[in-house]
């Protein structure tokens, strides 16, 4: 098992070198980002995420523990879930805030939330807090653009309604162009490739799209788009851990990544962000462009 456990780690990490905790946590976040690259199979590499990830959120704990001098609140500020259950946070001045004479930490988990807000506090449970400013950090939705809402609607070839054609899920290629929808390019995580870093993603989406265009250009197509069979083929492709990731969050606390406690099937690509990235170059330089390439009606 120490064998596995070093070779889904990446092995130790020279603390001289590469110390921050982006690094050390990103090892343990492929039930986010995808990926795998490693000869284990799919029980092996589980049991040994599973056991990295209680070492990590015992560490997690452990810190807690050490920085947060009141003992009743330190158990309260400590996350009993799988890491990646969460966002991770890293910070070097949060859990020292409660150690200040002027902060308590209200916990709500037993009530339900906030039962009301008077004049001059807020109640939760039988108790008023008095205060003197409330700042509400709700009432957002994280990654949802309003042509995903039906806010702004999107309408494709014969008028056809971008929702209602993907009323069964997403239709695309690679994530970046659906069928139906000429020269319709979609930068996001929708069927492709995420990563803690998505700016990198998102200037790797916005490079590959670039070329599709100066592409287009040059042989003087007519639009861009997929053919349904690009798209039924790039459907298959997907999905291959979707069954894997909807088990895990599933025995998540409910959160933004588990739908609330109410997981549904992701179907991404399974390998990671540096192996999509190198599969739309090959795409690129293989005659991929010949499957987006409209030259006429």
């Amino acid at each position: 098992m120490e064998n596995f456990l070093d070779i889904v780690s990446g092995g130790q990490v020279d603390e001289d070198l590469v110390g921050d905790a982006w690094t050390d946590s990103a090892r343990l976040l492929r039930k986010l980002t995808g990926g795998t690259g490693d000869p284990l199979t799919p029980e092996e590499r589980e049991r040994a995420e599973e056991i990295l990830g209680f070492r990590k959120m015992n560490q997690v704990r452990a810190r807690v523990e050490s920085i947060v001098r009141d003992q009743d609140t330190a158990e309260l500020l400590k996350p009993w879930y799988r890491y990646a259950c969460k966002r991770p946070t890293f910070s070097d001045e949060y859990l020292q805030t409660f150690n200040r004479p002027n902060v308590t930490l209200v916990d709500t988990a037993d009530h339900g939330g906030v039962e009301r807000v008077t004049e001059h506090a807020i109640v939760v449970g039988d108790r008023e807090y008095e205060v003197d400013c409330v700042i509400f950090a709700t009432g957002f939705q994280v990654g949802r653009s309003d042509m995903m809402t039906g806010r702004l609607p999107v309408y494709g070839r014969g008028g056809a309604n971008l929702l209602q054609h993907w009323s069964n899920g997403p239709r695309t290629l690679h994530g970046l162009y659906s069928d139906g929808f000429p020269n319709l390019l979609v930068m996001g995580a929708l069927q492709n490739a995420s990563s803690v870093n998505f700016t990198h993603v998102l200037d790797e989406q916005a490079r590959h799209l670039a070329a599709v265009v100066a592409e287009a250009g040059k042989r003087g197509a007519r639009w861009v788009e997929p053919s349904a069979e690009a798209v039924e083929a790039w459907a298959s492709a997907l999905g291959r851990n979707s069954e894997e990731l909807y088990r895990f969050h599933l025995e998540c606390t409910p959160g933004y990544y588990n739908n609330e406690g109410k997981p549904v099937p992701r179907r991404g690509f399974a390998e990671g962000a540096s192996a999509f990235h190198a599969l739309l170059a090959q795409w690129r330089e293989n005659g991929g462009m010949d499957d987006v390439m409209v030259m006429a009606d």
